[in-house]
């Protein structure tokens, strides 16, 4: 459990959307990828900066350049399908990056959920895969309704409730429901513990502490330091809302983990690899034929929750939000904006590229940061 460079000031630099996605694909190309999986994972990995997770954005890039010289992360991979009952499938990521697998994956089940109405798909033994709302929006954008669980099978981080070190890692869970023409579409994603690792790593890198009751040190204390994630011994995260998230996370990681032909974190993990394994329900509407009823029913119920008044202490305008709404938010913003990184970030960031062959003075020609 290590961190590339030391927590520096909060200071950034701002890199916008485009100029980013080729700086993130150069770099991936260098390691030995083709075009398009370069141009997935650029892709996957600044759209999570433009929704506002950079947990799950280019900070990653360091991680996955790490593995990828180790042998934990193979390059140009394809998904491998290894049973096929139509509507069923399971599948083999074969260390391959996730962002491959997630696309292929989800090509799948839209086709099959298209094809039966609904696709159960068995996704192992892929590299991570990044923010999962990711793989719902793909859904989304066919009409189609989704539910995924994910385990993550590397250091284990998060600890079970009553416990005091970590057993499972952050094993999120995310839904992707369509709301009709023209109204955006509910897009529920998140960890299972309190925080994702990645916001952790963003706190320590920024220099910031995180929110008390978010971590408890390498001796089951308490903690709001970052840090204690990146030193050894090392912390661990709590899951949220005590016992009803780390419920959540023992069900991701057996359906995830189990279902899947995949396996299910019970031992040290290879520490050169980042594997996600997922389960996913594809569901099509229209076959269903409740499609109508869906975006009615659905919508109604959407300007019902949006107009409660705000809580006591909020913004007057503030009003109330549905899963999905922040991210597109914050995706309007930075898409204008650009993109901040932080100064420790930004650095190991530009290592990564270093180690890949190129000079600093190529890859600050490709990013333009300012």
């Amino acid at each position: 459990m290590s961190a590339q460079g030391s927590p520096m000031s909060a200071s950034t630099v701002i890199v916008h959307a485009e100029p980013l996605r080729r700086f993130v694909q150069t770099i991936v190309e260098r390691g030995g990828s083709l075009p398009r999986e370069a141009g997935l994972v650029a892709h996957n990995l600044v759209e999570a900066n433009l929704t506002g997770h950079d947990s799950h954005g280019v900070g990653m890039l360091p991680r996955y350049i790490d593995n990828l010289l180790a042998g934990g992360l193979k390059a140009n991979q394809h998904l491998k399908v290894v049973t096929d009952h139509g509507s069923l499938l399971t599948l083999d990521g074969l260390a391959g990056y996730g962002q491959v697998m997630g696309v292929e994956a989800m090509q799948l089940g839209i086709e099959r959920a298209r094809a039966h109405g609904v696709a159960v798909l068995g996704l192992a033994n892929s590299h991570h895969i990044g923010r999962i709302g990711a793989w719902a929006e793909q859904c989304l954008d066919a009409g189609l309704v989704s539910i995924h669980f994910v385990n993550v099978i590397s250091e284990p981080i998060v600890a079970p409730f009553g416990g005091s070190d970590g057993r499972f890692v952050t094993n999120p869970m995310c839904v992707g429901i369509p709301m009709g023409a023209g109204a955006d579409p509910v897009v529920l994603d998140f960890a299972t513990s309190r925080i994702a690792m990645g916001k952790v790593r963003v706190a320590y890198n920024k220099g910031q502490p995180v929110l008390p009751g978010t971590l408890i040190d390498a001796d089951g204390q308490p903690s709001n330091d970052p840090g204690t994630m990146f030193r050894e011994p090392h912390g661990a995260l709590l899951p949220f809302g005590e016992h009803k998230g780390y419920g959540l996370a023992v069900a991701c990681e057996i359906l995830a983990g189990a279902l899947t032909g995949g396996i299910t974190l019970h031992q040290k993990p290879n520490p050169n690899a980042i594997i996600n394994n997922m389960l996913s329900f594809v569901v099509d509407p229209e076959r269903l034929g409740t499609a109508a009823r869906l975006a009615a029913e659905a919508r109604a119920f959407a300007d019902w929750v949006k107009a409660s008044p705000p809580a006591p202490g909020q913004d007057a305008g503030q009003r109330v939000m549905l899963p999905g709404d922040p991210e597109r938010a914050v995706r309007r913003q930075r898409l204008a904006e650009g993109i901040p990184i932080d100064a420790t970030t930004w650095a190991q960031l530009l290592q990564a590229g270093t180690r890949q062959g190129m000079t600093e003075a190529e890859l600050l020609a490709i990013a333009q940061p300012h």
